[in-house]
């Protein structure tokens, strides 16, 4: 069995997660990178994407919307704005999400007032966790 890594993703409003993992991959804002035990220290911002461990010969996923990640002294610590286990996301409730999101994008390009960049970071949230929530099912 290969060593481990401590992985923690902690959001304003709880510990989402506290596991020792073989593996993380997480999204930053200079593309996806992956952690295993050893790996050297070092932070960088996240992008709202997919955030996945291997525990073993399971494959689990997170949807995260942004914040930060600390890899130090083999440990993982995810920092961010929000995060949701793949088995737990409601799909019909992430596709209203989308759908809103899309409408307001379209608002967007006939009323001035509405935020694009809210609206387009919406339906970028929207859409990492119904690819979550699919690949998780899919296990």
């Amino acid at each position: 069995m290969a060593e481990q890594i401590k992985l923690d993703v902690v959001t304003p409003d709880k510990l989402v997660l506290s596991e020792s993992v073989d593996i993380v991959v997480a999204t930053a804002t200079e593309g996806e990178f992956g952690v295993l035990h050893g790996h050297i220290p070092f932070l960088t911002t996240l992008q709202p994407g997919e955030l996945r461990y291997r525990q073993g010969g399971n494959v689990h996923y997170l949807a995260v919307s942004g914040g930060f990640a600390e890899v130090s002294n083999n440990k993982v610590t995810i920092l961010a704005e929000s995060a949701e286990l793949g088995r737990e996301i409601d799909m019909e409730r992430a596709q209203r999400a989308r759908e809103r999101a899309q409408q307001r994008l379209e608002q967007t390009r006939q009323d001035e007032k509405v935020d694009f960049a809210r609206s387009e970071a919406a339906l970028r949230r929207a859409m990492v966790r119904l690819k979550v929530a699919e690949k998780q099912k899919a296990i």
